[in-house]
């Protein structure tokens, strides 16, 4: 049984500072990523990483703010992110699967976490 457990969601002042982390349970994957959906909005791909080769990739809007990083003993995913902006505000979503190739495809990831809150004022 797979399992996504998100954590370490909240509210920062802009130009501050959350880390986000994702405990994953059940099965280890090749591609893991941070997915977010503002009110209003469609869900966009922000961060995605390929444990095989460590590749990562990000949203053009957060490079060099974002580092999405994956602990292979603790099977575990993290988003730090800094210098946040309002417009960062959204639930973020950690994912998991098989997608190489294509980091940002949400049907590449069969399992999902529950979402966590991140509000930036």
């Amino acid at each position: 049984h797979v399992q996504l457990v998100e954590s370490g969601g909240g509210s920062a002042l802009a130009g501050g500072s959350v880390r986000l982390s994702c405990a994953a349970s059940g099965y280890t994957f090749n591609t893991y990523s941070w997915f977010r959906q503002a009110p209003g909005q469609e869900r966009e791909g922000v961060a995605a990483i390929d444990t095989g080769d460590g590749s990562t990739y990000y949203l053009n809007s957060v490079e060099g703010r974002f580092t999405i990083s994956h602990d292979n003993n603790k099977n575990t995913l993290y988003l730090q992110m800094n210098s946040l902006k309002p417009e960062d505000t959204a639930i973020y979503y950690c994912a998991a699967g098989s997608n190489r190739g294509v980091p940002f495809r949400e049907r590449g990831y069969p399992y999902w976490g529950q979402g966590t809150q991140v509000t930036v004022s």
